[in-house]
């Protein structure tokens, strides 16, 4: 390595091979080294350690390139020539050697043998001489003839001796080795400030994925707290349900048991008036039989059927009532517990606009991209490898490849929608069966009020109200796409442990127009962090506070 090259050479070369590095890696000492011959290093020794400093680490790192160092290796190297081109002697008559030095006085370059005078006589001595460059006219400054040895510091410009007596008389000017070094040194720090700057970010944004991780799990934590929760609120209401109906069923028994034994009781009683009858029938004492005729005709705690009908209803009716109960406190939860969910997705929410490349020929978008409906006349746009030609969608114009993104669609007055995400690699062309096997994770409606979920095997929905705005959730990592009903704070339907590689981009289908029937657009709406439902939902609980899922 010549030692022309300074000190900024030093700070992008290997201590090992002693060269400009390649693929350059970093110990946990900070030092760098070429990957290759720090592993080369480490494989020939007993102990592993930096060649540098000598620190000894306790395991082998794992060695990673170091992309800024190696984006500022890649600049030297672009800006270094690999080869300078071969001068010759100016002075040989025969055959021409290889020039030693350049006259930028003489302006002339010399072999060693023609190179003796400047050596030697006094007055040539006195001549700036360099390594000879085929681009002479670049150093000497044309209109005087002479060499630029002067940097003039006021105009920031190379110029000749002579210049400091015309156009650059009074400026301050130095010798361009002056200069140059100068510059060198502020270049090499200014690098050395690039580099920790870098090393800076690294760490900021090292720091700032940790936060992230904390307070990502922090949420999770709080959801399954949440969750379980409800759970746990639904299985005690299932077991007061259950305690209460068997209760009810033996206080039914009992009183069936009661009854029973007052009837048996009866039927007794009436059998030996019965009897008693019968027995006075023989006989001719009609006195006596007057007498009792009156006891006879009218048993002793007779309880009529229908009083009996109607505790047993009063009981169906409280059983009734109990279950009507349960299923509005569930669902009072279950709403209160989705309101939650929706406001903690809007720190996820993301400004979605519609990519007139995939579009459909026959959709029509707005000027603003938030709006898409069907317009029945097939437009003549040009050919596109990301445009679908037969199913009647769009894709948004912003993926997604990681974290969690939320978008909200309204699809009031529709007969017909599809909604979800698709990854980026789906095929465009032809007919396409929405479902994840081929890259489509999507609910739908079709004719008015039929609901699904487009699984590989698809799911019907059972949906209480008719959603006017759905919102659409996606967790990249978790695999796991959501749907919700934004107005009722109801789940519609998740996609879990799904595995996704490709971006994700929200995809939508306004679906045919069906004759104007279904001529509504699909639309875009901005997340906001007021839900009008959301705040009546909280009044059904003035106990629960939900601001610090804000």
């Amino acid at each position: 390595m010549s030692s022309s090259s300074g000190p900024l050479i030093e700070e992008l070369q290997c201590t090992i091979c002693l060269d400009v590095f390649t693929d350059p890696v970093s110990t946990p000492c900070r030092h760098n080294f070429c990957k290759t011959c720090l592993n080369k290093h480490w494989d020939n020794s007993q102990t592993c350690n930096c060649p540098y400093c000598k620190e000894t680490f306790n395991q082998r790192p794992d060695l990673k390139i170091n992309t800024t160092l190696q984006e500022f290796v890649d600049h030297y190297k672009k800006k270094s020539p690999e080869k300078k081109t071969e001068v010759l002697c100016d002075y040989c008559e025969e055959t021409q050697l290889k020039a030693l030095k350049l006259c930028l006085v003489c302006q002339s370059s010399y072999c060693e043998t023609h190179l003796q005078p400047h050596l030697r006589v006094a007055s040539l001595k006195k001549h700036k001489l360099m390594d000879p460059v085929s681009n002479l006219e670049d150093y000497i400054y044309q209109k005087h003839e002479r060499p630029l040895e002067l940097f003039c510091r006021d105009d920031q410009t190379c110029v000749c001796l002579m210049c400091t007596a015309t156009d650059h008389k009074n400026h301050n000017t130095v010798p361009v080795e002056e200069e140059s070094e100068e510059k060198k040194t502020q270049l090499l720090k200014d690098v050395q400030q690039m580099i920790q700057d870098r090393i800076k970010k690294i760490q900021d944004i090292k720091h700032s994925a940790e936060v992230r991780k904390i307070n990502t799990e922090k949420e999770k934590a709080a959801h399954v707290e949440l969750f379980t929760d409800l759970i746990r609120s639904t299985e005690r209401c299932q077991t007061e349900l259950l305690e209460m109906m068997v209760e009810q069923q033996k206080a039914a028994e009992k009183q069936e048991q009661k009854l029973t034994e007052e009837l048996e009781h009866e039927i007794i009683e009436l059998k030996m008036s019965n009897t008693e009858l019968e027995q006075l029938s023989h006989t001719e004492d009609h006195l006596h039989l007057l007498q009792i005729y009156s006891l006879l005709c009218s048993p002793t705690n007779t309880r009529s059927w229908p009083e009996i009908r109607m505790k047993t209803d009063e009981s169906l009716e409280n059983l009734r009532k109990a279950l009507t109960q349960l299923q509005e406190t569930l669902d009072e939860k279950l709403m209160q517990t989705v309101s939650t969910e929706l406001k903690w997705m809007q720190q996820y929410a993301v400004d979605v606009t519609l990519d007139p490349d995939t579009a459909n020929p026959y959709l029509i978008l707005s000027d603003d991209r938030k709006q898409v409906r069907h317009g029945e006349i097939k437009q003549k746009l040009p050919e596109n490898p990301k445009r679908f030609d037969r199913d009647v969608c769009v894709l948004g114009k912003e993926g997604f490849s990681s974290g969690s993104f939320y978008f909200k669609v309204q699809v009031k007055g529709k007969t017909e929608w599809d909604l979800g995400v698709a990854r980026e690699s789906i095929n465009r062309k032809g007919k396409i069966p929405l479902c994840p096997s081929y890259g489509y994770w999507t609910v739908w409606l079709r004719n008015g009020n039929e609901y699904a979920a487009l699984c590989d095997t698809p799911v019907s929905l059972s949906l209480r109200v008719k959603p006017q705005r759905v919102g659409v959730f996606v967790d990249y990592e978790e695999g796991l796409v959501s749907f919700y009903d934004v107005e009722s704070c109801s789940h519609i339907y998740s996609y879990t442990g799904q595995s996704f590689t490709d971006k994700l981009y929200p995809y939508f289908s306004p679906c045919n127009n069906d004759g104007g029937e279904n001529s509504s657009p699909l639309i875009i709406t901005p997340v906001i962090h007021e839900f009008t439902r959301l705040t009546a939902v909280e009044t059904l609980d003035k106990n629960k506070d939900y601001d610090d899922y804000d």
